[in-house]
């Protein structure tokens, strides 16, 4: 009996082979990656913000190039991201637009300010320390085009978190008001950085069937353990305290115990009511604004020169793009 194109869909996935942008899928599932791959690059673009704050007032010119290649290769990231997440038969100006209204959310945790240049170290210490927990699993992901691109971003992000470190190690080598404003960026950013792997796994609605389509390899619960444990001897090296007077190590079960983020201003920021949500998505919109004059050069550089042009205009019959098929594949 030949299977059903529902039948060789699951087959694909409970034997980690890879979903492609031409193979069926069901429509919950073509969603489902629209939804996680399209944060995901709304979060590198967003999380250019804080850093990029820093550039010109980096104390040196090799902190200055250092910050400015970091913030280079986020956007590099979402760039990847919004070409993976057009396999799907999407327009990434239709998801920067979505981002921009606020119908589609980006991390948290690049709602809170920056407020000394040790938030620079910090943020690729935990913050990049965290996404490197969560995104790693992702190059195993079961759909293709997200799980190749995570292999390049992840082996980047990994770099990003030692730059961090390394500055951090710097500071605390240096003078005792330099030291404190280690200690200062750690203990407001540990929290934000635990509540980045998302809600605990009872309140996470996704969860359970990102982990059927294989979508995700652990629960959120999994994965800010994991990265507890990981940063704990880190810290430790740094010399600075964890922020959590809960932390603490836990022999029977050979991991950390610890704290709890406060879920009520975890959905508070996520929700738009965070210290900087209104200034990064006023800032992303000026920029989509005053960009338009570019793409619309663009645009007619193409349409006198097609040869240049891989694709046509976007929303344009003749795209280029794959067409999603009836049942959420593509054709």
């Amino acid at each position: 009996m030949t299977a059903t194109v529902e039948e060789q869909f699951e087959e694909v996935v409970a034997h980690d082979r890879r979903i492609e942008p031409r193979d069926w899928m069901p429509e919950a599932y073509r969603k489902t990656m629209v939804r996680q791959i399209a944060q995901h690059a709304h979060s590198e673009i967003i999380g250019m913000q804080p850093e990029g704050a820093w550039i010109a007032r980096a104390p040196s010119l090799r902190r200055k190039a250092i910050l400015l290649a970091k913030v280079q290769d986020e956007a590099g990231h979402g760039l990847y991201l919004y070409s993976a997440a057009e396999t799907l038969g999407v327009d990434r100006g239709d998801l920067t637009n979505r981002l921009i209204t606020g119908a589609q959310k980006y991390s948290s945790i690049f709602n809170y300010p920056t407020l000394s240049f040790a938030d620079v170290g910090v943020i690729g210490w935990l913050v990049d320390g965290a996404a490197i927990c969560n995104q790693v699993p992702l190059c195993r992901s079961s759909y293709g085009p997200y799980a190749r691109a995570m292999v390049r971003i992840c082996k980047e992000e990994s770099f990003h978190q030692r730059q961090g470190y390394e500055l951090l190690l710097t500071m605390m080598r240096g003078s005792e008001g330099q030291r404190e404003m280690v200690q200062d960026a750690t203990n407001r950013w540990w929290w934000p950085s635990l509540m980045m792997f998302g809600p605990p796994d009872a309140d996470s609605p996704n969860t359970a069937q990102s982990m059927r389509w294989r979508i995700k390899r652990h629960t959120n619960d999994e994965l800010r353990q994991r990265f507890v444990d990981m940063t704990v001897p880190q810290a430790a090296a740094l010399g600075v305290a964890l922020p959590d007077p809960a932390l603490r190590w836990n022999a029977e079960r050979g991991a950390n115990d610890f704290g709890q983020p406060d879920w009520d201003e975890f959905k508070r920021v996520v929700g738009g009511d965070g210290p900087c949500n209104a200034q990064r998505i006023a800032h992303r919109r000026a920029a989509q604004e005053n960009g338009a004059w570019v793409r619309e050069a663009a645009l007619a550089h193409a349409a006198k020169h097609p040869r240049f042009a891989p694709f046509s205009a976007p929303n344009q019959p003749d795209s280029g793009r794959p067409k999603v098929q009836s049942g959420g594949g593509l054709a």
